[in-house]
Order: structure tokens, then C-alpha cells, then sequence
């Protein structure tokens, strides 16, 4: 589902068989505290995930948040809501972990992922700056 789309398929590499480093990032992902992979499944098929990371901090009076990243969902299953179901149990997984916000970055070439993120009650209240190597 990474590369499943215009921007993903420029970034990512799906092949058989899968690069290793997407076996040695979902090993650091198992052993690094906080960190976590939520689901959606119909039946036996995977039609939805994201990367679910809760990070402490020492800003905001020590206030942890939640990061979401690699939000996706197979293409046959959009407008369905599975995207929402996945935003939401992320978003109680947060509020259990005592977290004070949740936050995500979308590329500014997807503007429907931003009308989906504002609809969920996402604000573009930051400007997000990456550096790229």
C-alpha cells in the first residue's frame, strides 16, 4: 500500500522479494517503546494501516503526543470509511497514553488526504519542515 499511489510509487519498492530494509525497519519498529502498527483487516486481507508513535517530551510541561505516519489504504477500499476507523482508534490509543495532542504531516500534493484530515478535526495550525538526505 506504500507504493501504491503516484507519490508512494517514486519513494517505495515493492518486488519480490521485499527489500530488506523494510524487514530491518519493521525490527527497529518491534523493539523501540511507544511504537506501534495499526491495521485494517477484511477477512484474511490487510486494506489499511498506519504507524502509530507516542513520544514523550519535555515541551508543553512534559506533554507526550502521538505521531501518525504511513497512512494508507488499498485503493478498493476507500470512501468506505476504513481510513476514519483507523484515524480513530489511533486517536484513543493516544488519549489512553495520556497524550495532549496527535499530529501528522501530509504531502501538499495530497489535497484529499487533507480535506480527510481536517474532516476528522485536523487543524494546519503548524508549518512542517523537513530536511531530506
Amino acid at each position: 500500500m506504500l507504493a501504491d499511489d503516484e507519490l508512494g510509487a517514486k519513494r517505495e519498492r515493492y518486488e519480490e522479494p521485499l527489500p530488506d530494509c523494510y524487514y530491518k525497519a519493521f525490527k527497529a519498529l518491534e523493539v523501540q517503546s511507544g511504537n506501534q502498527i495499526i491495521l485494517a483487516v477484511d477477512g484474511q486481507a490487510v486494506i489499511g494501516c498506519l504507524q502509530l508513535t507516542i513520544i514523550p517530551g519535555l515541551a508543553r510541561q512534559g506533554m507526550k503526543r502521538a505521531q501518525i505516519e504511513g497512512v494508507r489504504v488499498d485503493q478498493r477500499h476507500r470512501g468506505k470509511r476504513v481510513g476514519e476507523a483507523l484515524l480513530k482508534e489511533a486517536i484513543a490509543i493516544a488519549k489512553s497514553e495520556e497524550c495532549g495532542l496527535v499530529q501528522l504531516t501530509t504531502d501538499k500534493q495530497r489535497d484529499d488526504a487533507q480535506r480527510f484530515y481536517n474532516r476528522l478535526g485536523f487543524l494546519a495550525s503548524h508549518e512542517g519542515m523537513k530536511l531530506i538526505f
